[in-house]
């Protein structure tokens, strides 16, 4: 049990608050399907979602079967496999492999579908925060 609290501190950011409803314990949810709030919504907090796929592409078909799409990863010991599917298969802005999504400075980041439009950080970016103006002289 005490492994579980330290990875709430974890996911958390910091010590376990004291205050009343104030914490939420790390959950395993299992058996998740269409039409549960855990399948159709995005969760924030210590939560994993368990959902059972017949074969790889019943698991891109159910990663992709979503509204949202900021970030998805892979993990795989086939680097190549690993590559095809987040490059060409995952819908998401940002996809990983072998690795959670997370964002670094010198990437673009951001989603797509209700995950939002455009992308913030790297010099692709900053374009996203200004306007460009074309004008013509003849």
């Amino acid at each position: 049990m005490e492994s579980v609290q330290m990875g709430a501190k974890l996911l958390i950011g910091g010590e376990v608050p004291d205050g009343d409803g104030a914490f939420y314990p790390p959950t395993i949810l299992t058996d998740v399907a269409p039409g549960m709030p855990a399948y159709e919504e995005e969760i924030f907090g210590p939560v994993a979602s368990v959902f059972r796929a017949a074969d790889e592409s019943d698991a891109i078909r159910i990663a992709n079967d979503t509204t949202f799409g900021l970030g998805a990863c892979v993990f795989t010991e086939d680097l190549a496999r690993g590559e095809r599917i987040a490059k060409n298969e995952l819908e998401a802005g940002c996809c990983f492999v072998n690795a959670f999504v997370k964002s670094d400075p010198r990437l673009p980041f951001g989603g797509i579908n209700r995950s939002g439009f455009g992308r913030e950080l790297s010099h692709l970016g900053i374009r996203e925060f200004v306007n460009t103006k074309t004008f013509y002289v003849k």
